[in-house]
This record gives structure tokens, sequence and C-alpha cells, in this order.
């Protein structure tokens, strides 16, 4: 018998105790793990609270959601904030953390309870579980390991070449690995200022534009890189830096969070992303890494790359008179006759 609690976080520290014994006995992605949940927890979670499964006494499942005001019933936000600048973070493979052969039952039990409470967001889970699913998204991977690059198709190997043999002309390709926490900083700092020029030239801000972001991530970096979790790697050109990837490394899975390339508008031949992913993916095939995770979205590099693909859920869950669950369901049938009527018509 499943037992559910919901109770205000009063002391982070201790919680992190207890979501690391739970994480032992659990299979979760980097996005669960206290590393990623708990780090800047205080300014994140201005309003926590905890759902707890218990099985015998025991803790079997956690879930730490902000509370948020609204319209007749509050919202709790499963693992985020609710809010900018902290959610433009964008967490993944999300949902409750739940020791392994409790998986269906102790999320399902969890998200039951607290949305007899609250109304509920829940961002990019791997399952829809009870909610409205408000958008999908394809999450493209790569699996690393012999003959990864032969598995391309003609017309991305072909464009790979060629950008190794045109960059190779500034000097050797070689990619590193920053093994000290320091090493870490500054290459994240330099992969930020790539990351920006890239999008400001696109008109668009950049996801380092709002300082929370890099913020966030220097500490990313003092809590995961010794437990061997965070990855930046340089793919350089001779002394030329071609780009920096920086990754999360967690129970044999990569996930490509952030990467930031030195483009050459001049030259349409050299493609920077296609030859540092395809480095790194050859890499972390050597040691022993199962899978290459270039997480949400269906650019086009992604499915050159990949593999496989995951598909992830945004939904939001709650009885059905509530405002939010009200709009939503609007909305879908205000698509649904859109499309009928495009199909007539």
């Amino acid at each position: 018998m499943i037992q559910i609690t919901l109770s205000e976080v009063r002391d982070f520290a201790a919680l992190g105790v207890r979501w690391r014994a739970l994480e032992d006995r659990s299979a979760p992605s980097f996005f669960q793990s206290w590393t990623w949940t708990g780090c800047l927890a205080e300014q994140r979670f201005p309003n926590p609270i905890l759902v707890e499964a218990l099985d015998a006494g025991e803790t079997v499942g956690l879930a730490l959601f902000n509370r948020r005001p609204g319209f007749v019933r509050d919202v709790l936000f499963l693992g985020e904030t609710g809010a900018l600048p902290w959610d433009r973070l964008t967490i993944e493979h999300n949902g409750p953390l739940v020791t392994q052969g409790h998986s269906v039952e102790v999320t399902a039990a969890i998200l039951r309870a607290a949305a007899r409470r609250y109304d509920l967001v829940l961002s990019g889970m791997a399952g829809t579980g009870s909610g409205r699913v408000v958008k999908s998204q394809p999450a493209p991977f790569a699996v690393p390991g012999t003959a990864y690059f032969d598995r391309r198709g003609a017309n991305t190997r072909q464009q790979i070449r060629r950008s190794d043999r045109d960059f190779a002309a500034f000097g050797p390709l070689a990619i590193a690995r920053a093994e000290t926490e320091a090493t870490a900083h500054v290459w994240l700092d330099a992969m930020a200022g790539l990351h920006q020029a890239t999008w400001i030239a696109r008109g668009r801000p950049g996801s380092f534009a709002d300082p929370c972001f890099g913020r966030f991530h220097h500490e990313l970096i003092r809590r995961g890189m010794p437990r061997d979790e965070i990855d930046l790697l340089r793919v350089t050109a001779g002394d030329r830096v071609v780009g920096i990837l920086y990754n999360f490394r967690f129970r044999g899975r990569v996930s490509s969070y952030q990467s930031g390339f030195a483009y050459d508008g001049g030259d349409p031949r050299l493609k920077p992303g296609l030859t540092c992913h395809r480095m790194a993916i050859e890499a972390y095939g050597q040691d022993g890494i199962s899978v290459y995770d270039f997480l949400a979205g269906d650019e086009r590099y992604k499915r050159s790359l990949a593999d496989g693909v995951e598909t992830l859920h945004w939904a939001v869950a709650g009885p059905w008179w509530s405002p939010r669950m009200a709009i939503h369901a609007a909305r879908g049938w205000a698509g649904r006759l859109r499309d009928a009527w495009v199909c007539r018509s």
C-alpha cells in the first residue's frame, strides 16, 4: 500500500541527503539527480513542496515542486520554478525520483495525490502520466561505438568529411576534455561567448543573455565535476577553436546540453557542429558511453547524427473544472476544429 505525503521543504541540505540515498536505489536521468535538482535550489524553489511516496514506511519516491498562486487553485511545477529566468534552464527527462521496480505505480500515485490539491505543470516528461499533453517534442539520440560514422547517411558523411578536411587545413583536429574545475569554468565562459555571438547574429538574445543562466551552470560545474558528471569538450584545429560542447555524463548516458561554435560565415563548407559532435560521439564510444542524447528538438543536425529518437511531453494535470485545464481543453478543441476545417476546404 503506497502512502503519499505532501509537505513544505524547510531544509534543502537534509533533503539532499535523502535524495541522494534514493538516487542509489533508482534509475534517474541527470535532470532528476540532486546535482541538477539541488543546484541553487533555495533560489529556484522559493515555495517548495515535497511529495513523498512511502511503502511500508520506506521512501520509494520523491518529487520536488515549486508552488505558485493560480486562479481558484495554486499550481505546482515539477522540478522547475514556473517563472523566468530560471525556467530557461529547460528541464528534460523529468519526473518523480522513484525506486527501480516501482516507477509506473509510484509516479502515478505521486501525481494523482498532488493533482487533488493543486494544478500541475509537468515539463519534459518521458511519459504522459495522467495529464493533458500540451506539446510533444522528439529527443534524438546517437549510439556511440563501432561503425558509428559508417551508419550516417551518405550526404551526412560527405558533409562531415569535407568539414573535417577544411578545418584540418588550420592544423590537426583534436578534442580535449576539461580535466579540472578551473578549466571547466574558463571553457564554459568561452563557450558562452561563442554561443551568444551566434544567436545575436541571428537576432536572438541567446541562453546566456540572462546572468542567472550562467550563474546556475557555474554552480553546476562546482557540484558536478567532483562526481564526474560534467563534461566540457573543446575541439581545435591547430590553434583554432572549432567549438566547445557542454555535456552531462550520468550513468553511461551523455546529455548534449549546450554548445558554442566558431562559425565562418565566408565558408559554408565548414560545419563546426557536425565536426564537434562527431568527434565527441566517437570519443565517448571509446569511453564506454552507451547513449549520446541530443535532448529535445527536431533540428536537422540532430536527425542526421542520431540513431533513434525518444519523445518528451509537456503536460498539465488537474480536475476538469480547473481554469488551467479548461483553457488547455478549449485550445485542444479549437485545434481539432481548425484541422477539420482545413481538411474539408
